[in-house]
C-alpha cells in the first residue's frame, strides 16, 4: 500500500505525539483528539496560514511536526484552538460525524470554494454507525496498538506530501468549519463553545475541475478518522497519484462532500456546468443533518 518513501525506520523521541498504547475507550479519544489537532495543525502550518511562533513542536517517528499553541500574539491561532476545542467537545459526547475545514476567497460567495479538508469520525459504541462503506467494517476486535501507530504515521505522512504539493494559496483567503453530527444522538439546541447553529448544504462550486484525495483512515477499535481533501485537479498535477492510493486501487473521484451508505445515491447526481462543479444533497427535510458553523470566520493576515 505505502511507497518507499513512506516506510521509514522508527526513531524512539522523549516528547511523542500519540498514546503508545491504546486499551480502552478514554485513549482511543485522547488519541483521535491529537490526530485531529496534528492534522490541523499541519495544514494550518504548511499552508503559511500562521506565523512560526504558533507552533510547538513534537515528533512522530522521524517528522519533526509543528502543533498549534496558544499565542497572544497571533489572535488568529487563538480562533482556530477554539474551533478545535469545540470538535473535542462534540467528540467527547460521541456527537460529531464530521468536521469540514473549507478556504474561500469571497466572503459573499462562501460556496465558491478553493479547498476542502473533510474529517469523518465513527464510534463503535452508541447511535453511530460502524461500516465506512457496506462490503467493508471499519473497526476490528482487538487493534494492535502498534497497527494504529502505523496508520497514524501513514495518514500525517501523506497529508504532509500533500501539503506540499499543493499550489500557492491566494493572498485573501478564508476559513470557516462546518460540523456535522448524528441526529439521532444530538441535541437539537446543542452547539459546541465557538458554534452557533448553521445550514446544512453540500453545495459547493470549484472554479476548476475538482479531485478528491483520500488520504487515510485511522480506526482506534473505539473510534475512526477518516481524512479526504478536495481541490481542484490543476493544483495538484505533479502528485504522485500512487501515493493516495490503496489496495492499489486509486482513490481519486470526482464527489463532493461524503455521503453516507442509506444516501450513496446522491453521488450519482452531480450537477456540473463550465468551470464550476456543484454536488447537491437529495436528503430529505428528515434526513438532513443537524449542523454548526463558527460563530465567526477567520481572515489570516498573509500579505
Amino acid at each position: 500500500m505505502a511507497t518507499a518513501q513512506l516506510s521509514q525506520p522508527i526513531r524512539i523521541h522523549k516528547e511523542t505525539v500519540f498514546p503508545s498504547q491504546i486499551t480502552n475507550e478514554h485513549e482511543s479519544l485522547i488519541m483521535v483528539k491529537k490526530l485531529f489537532a496534528t492534522s490541523i495543525s499541519c495544514i494550518t502550518y504548511l499552508r503559511g496560514l500562521f506565523p512560526e511562533s504558533s507552533y510547538g513542536e513534537r515528533h512522530l517517528d522521524d517528522l519533526s511536526l509543528k502543533i498549534l499553541r496558544e499565542d497572544k500574539k497571533c489572535p488568529g491561532s487563538l480562533h482556530i484552538i477554539k474551533w478545535i476545542q469545540g470538535c473535542f467537545d462534540a467528540l467527547e459526547k460521541k456527537y460529531l460525524h464530521m468536521a469540514v475545514l473549507t478556504l474561500y476567497t469571497n466572503p459573499k460567495e462562501p460556496e465558491k470554494v478553493t479547498e476542502i479538508y473533510q474529517f469523518k469520525f465513527k464510534y463503535a459504541k452508541e447511535g453511530a454507525t460502524m461500516d465506512f462503506d457496506s462490503t467493508s467494517t471499519s473497526f476490528e476486535s482487538g487493534t494492535n496498538s502498534e497497527d494504529i501507530k502505523k496508520a497514524s504515521v501513514l495518514l500525517i505522512r501523506k497529508l504532509y506530501i500533500l501539503m506540499q504539493n499543493l499550489g500557492p494559496l491566494p493572498n485573501d483567503v478564508i476559513l470557516t468549519m462546518k460540523l456535522h453530527y448524528y441526529n439521532e444522538v444530538t441535541p437539537n439546541d446543542y452547539q459546541p463553545p465557538g458554534f452557533k447553529e448553521g445550514v446544512n448544504s453540500h453545495f459547493l462550486l470549484f472554479e476548476g475541475e475538482p479531485v478528491n484525495l483520500q488520504v487515510g483512515l485511522v480506526s482506534t477499535g473505539f473510534h475512526s478518522m477518516k481524512v479526504k481533501v478536495t481541490t481542484e485537479v490543476t493544483r495538484v498535477s505533479d502528485l504522485e497519484n500512487n501515493v493516495f492510493q490503496e489496495n492499489n486501487t486509486t482513490e481519486i473521484a470526482h464527489q463532493g462532500l461524503d455521503c453516507d451508505e442509506e444516501e450513496e445515491e446522491c453521488n450519482n447526481h452531480i450537477q456540473r456546468m463550465d468551470f464550476v462543479y456543484s454536488q447537491q444533497s437529495l436528503e430529505s427535510p428528515r434526513k438532513k443533518r443537524k449542523v454548526s458553523e463558527p460563530v465567526k470566520v477567520f481572515v489570516p493576515n498573509r500579505k
